[in-house]
């Protein structure tokens, strides 16, 4: 397990996912680099399962870098759709990274299957990867419904549909600070954290 200190590169070029990650890592005294401001190219994810996926870009970018890198792969798993869209959540998204397209399609699943469970989860799986060396992979989830049409214009990807077990709120209606502690990157965080104890 490598320690966390100096800089480390935070393997995405999404720029929300980057920022929720900053601030997870910004009490270790941390600098988090995005693998974007260093021209990293983003490795296909070829892998089936969340975990598989974090570890393939985790490792890309600390032999890239000669850094430590953290990657995170994430996406909602909506239960009726068998856990779609799952590992290809931003595929969904297509190209252009439309997810208005996305959560569309999620309803248009759910209608066409006429199920009453709007029942989904986020799934993070976080990797932590030295240069060369080992990699360690940690998941958290957040539970929660389906909501439509979605709300709010705050978050990113799916959050203004998904609504948290125990609020009334969507992601997309919470602010930064309110959504973070509830997500599935602060849980997968918290696991990587006592690891590092």
């Amino acid at each position: 397990m490598p320690r966390l200190t100096g800089r480390l590169v935070v393997a995405s070029h999404n720029s929300g996912k980057v920022r929720e990650i900053a601030a997870l890592l910004a009490p270790l005294g941390v600098e988090a680099v995005s693998a974007a401001s260093l021209s990293l190219p983003e490795p296909e994810e070829t892998e089936t399962t969340f975990g598989g996926n974090a570890a393939l870009k985790a490792r890309a970018a600390a032999d890239a870098s000669g850094l430590p890198a953290l990657a995170d792969d994430s996406g909602l798993e909506v239960f009726a759709l068998g856990g779609d869209p799952g590992v290809y959540s931003a595929r969904w998204a297509g190209p252009e990274k439309d997810f208005a397209a996305a959560m569309k399609r999620v309803q248009d699943e759910l209608a066409a299957r006429q199920t009453q469970d709007f029942s989904a989860r986020f799934v993070c799986a976080l990797a932590l990867a030295e240069p060369g060396g080992g990699c360690d992979v940690f998941e958290g989830e957040a539970r929660g419904q389906i909501v439509w049409p979605p709300r709010g214009d705050k978050g990113f990807g799916y959050d203004p549909m998904f609504q948290p077990d125990g609020h009334t709120r969507t992601f997309g209606e919470m602010s930064h600070d309110e959504k973070l502690p509830l997500t599935h990157r602060a849980r997968a965080f918290e696991k990587l954290l006592s690891a590092l104890r």
